[in-house]
């Protein structure tokens, strides 16, 4: 049995590093990292979760920004294939539900890859879920 697949997007990797008081659903992103590095879920992202993540910390913790993201980098989130059909997907997610390409980038895969996205951007999830293969963080698990 292969495990399901997953793609997080910024606002729940952010989570993995930043201080959980300060962050809701915090303990939830925690164990979707636990699940990731124990093998029960196989995740995916797109190389801009990178970029989203370090403009985040550059700007709102620039104290520790190269340190986290060092940390994440580590981690070796692996990179989502850019499949036949993602591209189609993600432009037909962002002009369908008004969401921005940089989110339906990573529900694309999700779709493509046969898993769901995981968000913590709930504005994302009432726009977009009729789509299906996502899901609120506070909802995952």
């Amino acid at each position: 049995m292969t495990a399901p697949v997953v793609v997080p997007d910024a606002s729940v990797i952010l989570k993995w590093v930043l201080p959980s008081a300060s962050e809701p659903d915090a303990e939830r992103a925690i164990a979707l990292r636990d699940a990731i590095a124990a093998g029960e879920v196989r995740a995916l992202a797109p190389d801009l979760w990178v970029y989203e993540v370090g403009n985040t910390l550059a700007r709102r913790f620039p104290d520790r920004a190269g340190r986290s993201l060092d940390h994440l980098l580590r981690f070796s989130l692996p990179r989502a294939p850019r499949s036949p059909g993602w591209l189609d997907h993600a432009l037909a997610l962002t002009q369908r539900y008004g969401v921005t390409f940089y989110d339906a980038a990573y529900h694309a895969h999700a779709i493509v890859e046969r898993g769901v996205f995981v968000t913590a951007d709930e504005r994302y999830v009432e726009r977009a879920s009729e789509a299906g293969a996502v899901t609120r963080l506070s909802e995952w698990g």
